[in-house]
């Protein structure tokens, strides 16, 4: 059965940090490009960053340099370092991961900002 558990979110000043974690129960875990998406209140969710089974690493334009992605293989879990948060980056953060079968996600964990 897939299970995708995140953790680390909270409430953070502008200018601080949060890491988060998501911890894959998946078969292939390590094989698997791995993804972090955020949905803000009213808005569609955005795919955030990503990172492939060679750690290979993707961000969206407005994240890149104050967010990095990572992943242990050994312990199934990829993680996503938020550095110099803004008011802007807030919302549900999901990892997520895609297969034939379709997009599988987790239940987010919350991350507010405040100014």
């Amino acid at each position: 059965q897939v299970q995708l558990v995140e953790s680390g979110g909270g409430l953070v000043q502008a200018g601080g940090s949060l890491r988060l974690s998501c911890v894959a129960s998946i078969d292939a875990f390590g094989l698997r490009t791995m993804d972090w998406y955020r949905q803000a209140p009213g808005k569609q969710r955005e795919l955030v960053a990503s990172i492939t089974g060679d750690s290979r690493t993707n961000y969206r334009e407005p994240v890149r340099g104050r967010f990095t992605i990572s992943r242990d293989n050994a312990k199934k879990t990829v993680y996503l370092q938020m550095n110099s948060l803004k008011p802007e980056d807030a919302g549900v953060y999901s990892c997520s991961f895609f297969t034939r079968d379709g997009r599988h996600w987790g239940q987010g964990t919350q991350v507010t900002v405040s100014s």
